[in-house]
């Protein structure tokens, strides 16, 4: 396999070229699944894929039975977010990565998002703030897939609103939640936890919006003359 520093220099060129030591949580993220892809090296990545996404569906099942089962429920939110890391890690450490691999874990990591989304509801988020959780965990992406195909080669500054921010909120909310359902407490914490994540939400995309804006700004539009 590649060494820690040869995996985050393959990771960043197959993330246009975005340097991971720009967030201290996003290259610690990255470096605790690199750690664990060393140690399964064996797994296919695609199979860590596939049970990260039913991980986080069980997270949302359980997240419905409320009360202290909700600490179950984020601690499965939190394992979720790392397979999906961890089926990354063992695809390029281990000289497996491939474009049709790339774009499948990329469409897994918006239906896991939808699961996260769903939990919160599910745990007593409004659902219209739910809904506005979901959506901001997909318009950053969106976002950096649409002014790639514009023409922008780099994917914009890393934001306080990246894959492992939107994970460990959704996670540490719905422990949270458990942890004080005895008082009766769990929806505030819930209905707080959400709100946090739709205000990072909206500050992470701007922060990305005005990094692709000067990006594209740079380039020439196509029917200029």
């Amino acid at each position: 396999m590649l060494s820690r520093d040869e995996y985050l220099a393959a990771w960043s060129r197959w993330h246009g070229d975005v340097d991971p030591a720009g967030n201290a949580l996003v290259r610690c993220w990255l470096s605790t699944a690199y750690t664990l892809a060393r140690a399964v090296s064996w797994l296919p990545p695609l199979a860590a894929t596939a049970l990260g996404l039913l991980v986080a569906a069980g997270g949302a099942a359980l997240a419905a039975v409320g009360g202290p089962v909700l600490i179950a429920a984020g601690l499965l939110v939190g394992l979720s977010g790392l397979l999906d890391s961890l089926d990354g890690a063992l695809a390029i450490a281990g000289g497996r990565a491939s474009r049709r691999g790339f774009v499948l874990d990329s469409a897994v990591d918006r239906l896991t998002e939808v699961a996260y989304a769903v939990a919160l509801w599910l745990a007593g988020a409004p659902g219209l703030l739910a809904a506005a959780f979901g959506a901001l965990c997909w318009l950053p992406d969106y976002l950096r897939a649409r002014a790639g195909q514009a023409g922008v080669t780099e994917t914009g500054a890393i934001s306080v609103w990246e894959r492992p921010t939107r994970v460990a909120l959704t996670g540490f909310t719905l422990v949270g939640a458990g942890v004080v359902a005895a008082t009766g407490l769990e929806q505030v914490v819930v209905v707080v936890g959400t709100a946090v994540g739709v205000l990072l939400g909206v500050v992470g995309t701007a922060q990305l919006g005005v990094s692709l804006r000067r990006a594209l700004g740079s380039l020439p539009d196509p029917d200029r003359r």
